[in-house]
Formats: C-alpha cells, sequence, structure tokens
C-alpha cells in the first residue's frame, strides 16, 4: 500500500500469469493551512457557547438559557413601560421625583435570576466533557488544559455578559422612547451606558468564574446546579441574621460574605449610588475601595483555583 493508491491482486486464471489490478482510493498528503493551538482554542469556544444557549441541540437544551433570558428582558421592559406611563400621565422628570427603579437599581432587582441562569447553564460546559471523559481527546491535539479552561471560561462570560447588558440595553431605548424628548434623554443620560457596561461586565465576570469553579468539582450538572444556587440563597440570610445581631466591624466583614451582594455592592460603586437590596447591608459602612478589592478577591482566587484544575490535565 502506498500513500496514493492500492494494489490488489487476483486469482491466477486458467492461461497462467499473475494479473492485477490499481484501485486509486485518494489518499493525498494534507497541503492545507495548519492552523495549531489558535484555531483549537476557538472550536471549544464556539463548542461552549453553542452548548450554553442550546444551539445545535433538542428543544429541552434551549428552554432554560432563554426562559431566563426572557425573563430578566421582561423585568427591564416592564420597568421601561412603567416609567414611560408616569413621564406621560405625571409630565417630565416624574420617574426620578418618584424614584422608580432605573438602570442603578436593576441588577439589585435581577440578580438573583442571573445567579440561577449561571447555577443551571454553566455545568453544562464543563460536567459532559468530565463524565464522558473526552477531554483527554481535545487534549491528542495541539491543545493544554490551560487553553481547554480559558476558552470554556471565555465562552459563558459572553453568554453572561449578552444576558447581562441585553436587559439594560432594552431599558435604556425603552426610557429613551418613552421620555416626551428622546433625545433630550439621550443627551442628559448618555454616561448610563459605560456605566452599565461596566457593571454588566463585572457581575458576568464573578458569575462565569464562581459558576464554572463549583462545576468543575462534579460530574453531575444536577449536583453543581443545586450546591450553587444553595449557596447564593444560605448565605444572604444567614449573614443578614447574623449581622444583624453583630455591632461594629465584626458584623461589617459578616455581611461581606453575602455572595450575592457582592457584584450588586461594585455595580452601587460604578453608578455611586445604593440598591435596594444593598442599602441596609452593613458591609457598605467599610467603604468603596474595601468592597471592590473584596470583589477581586472573590474573582482572582476563584479564577486561579479554577486554572490551576485544569492545567495539570494531560492526554
Amino acid at each position: 500500500m502506498t500513500t496514493d493508491a492500492i494494489t490488489l491482486t487476483e486469482p491466477q486464471p486458467a492461461g497462467g500469469g499473475n494479473t492485477g489490478t490499481v484501485f486509486d482510493i485518494g489518499y493525498q498528503p494534507y497541503t492545507g493551512r495548519r492552523e495549531g493551538r489558535g484555531r483549537s482554542r476557538v472550536a471549544i469556544f464556539k463548542d461552549g457557547f453553542r452548548t450554553a444557549l442550546g444551539f445545535g441541540r433538542g428543544a429541552r437544551a434551549k428552554i432554560l438559557p432563554w426562559f431566563f433570558i426572557g425573563v430578566v428582558s421582561a423585568i427591564a421592559l416592564v420597568m421601561a413601560i412603567v416609567a414611560g406611563a408616569a413621564e406621560r400621565l405625571g409630565g417630565p422628570g416624574t420617574a426620578e421625583r418618584v424614584d422608580l427603579p432605573s438602570h442603578s437599581d436593576f441588577y439589585g432587582i435581577a440578580s438573583i435570576i442571573l445567579f440561577v441562569f449561571a447555577a443551571v447553564v454553566a455545568p453544562e460546559l464543563l460536567c459532559p466533557d468530565r463524565r464522558n471523559r473526552v477531554i483527554s481527546l481535545y487534549l491528542v491535539r495541539p491543545l493544554t488544559g490551560s487553553d481547554y479552561i480559558m476558552s470554556r471560561w471565555s465562552a459563558f462570560f459572553v453568554v453572561m455578559l449578552a444576558a447581562a447588558l441585553l436587559p439594560q440595553v432594552i431599558l435604556f431605548l425603552g426610557l429613551s422612547m418613552g421620555d416626551a424628548v428622546p433625545m433630550a434623554y439621550l443627551r442628559n443620560h448618555w454616561l448610563d451606558v459605560p456605566r452599565f457596561l461596566a457593571s454588566a461586565a463585572a457581575i458576568a465576570v464573578y458569575l462565569t468564574t464562581l459558576a464554572l469553579l463549583i462545576a468543575s468539582f462534579t460530574t453531575r450538572r444536577a449536583y453543581a446546579s443545586v450546591f450553587l444556587v444553595g449557596l447564593f440563597i444560605i448565605t444572604t440570610p444567614f449573614t443578614v441574621g447574623l449581622a444583624e445581631e453583630v455591632d461594629g466591624p465584626a458584623g461589617q466583614w459578616i455581611s461581606m460574605f453575602n455572595l450575592t451582594n457582592i457584584p450588586v455592592h461594585v455595580n452601587d460603586v460604578i453608578f455611586s449610588d445604593v440598591s435596594e437590596i444593598t442599602e441596609d447591608a452593613p458591609a457598605r459602612e467599610l467603604g468603596a475601595r474595601m468592597l471592590v478589592v473584596w470583589y477581586f478577591i472573590w474573582t482572582l482566587v476563584p479564577a486561579t483555583v479554577l486554572w490551576w484544575r485544569y492545567r495539570r490535565l494531560s492526554p
């Protein structure tokens, strides 16, 4: 056998002598571009993005992610409709006078929905690969464990960022169109755009990192989802109740361990405002700088642990 053809020898005919037939089965050496690790990273990223949103899969895989995206978008739409109605009925500036929720309040209102979204969707990107033992197949290519987890992280970050940004865009457009003079609203509130972009990025980084870290410890998606949802839900009443019983700096630091409030505190710093779910949090007394440092600790440390767990992988 050669790389170009296979020769098969047929039985000898009655008259004697050997005959054969040559079949060209089209084996050719690869002459295309060799894209290496970069192409592998892109493939893992695309697969993770499609997996998170259910693309290329059955209807059941699409229900949960799009349900949560629809819910947070509906919240933003309702907020815009209420503010627009107030402006029409009470005159310009009514929404601000009666302190209706706006961009700075959105993540305080919808944060728990985004947390559950991350807890439900993130395990889809890691747990099946671990359970089916296919990571070794990825690594036989020019791909490392670091490449794999960074591509998965990037894919889910893009999904989380889109889920966090879409409602804010809907709210911004709704508030603009609901104002009596849309162009005047845009001139007066254009700074809200970079603010909610930064706030959305902060909450997306936090949830992406924490959700994927939890998912990296199990092969069962349900276990990861339940644990993460429980972590968010349990820390809220526990820290709030305990902080109320303990005065002074100790109570303030206990309040810092309310995991649902960590990115919302950063949102408050970005907007120079206070959300409804953080206005009574003793952690606010520690100051904006400490709140931001605490956010980075809860983002960078889990990210480092997640990277360390996967960098050691080998085929």
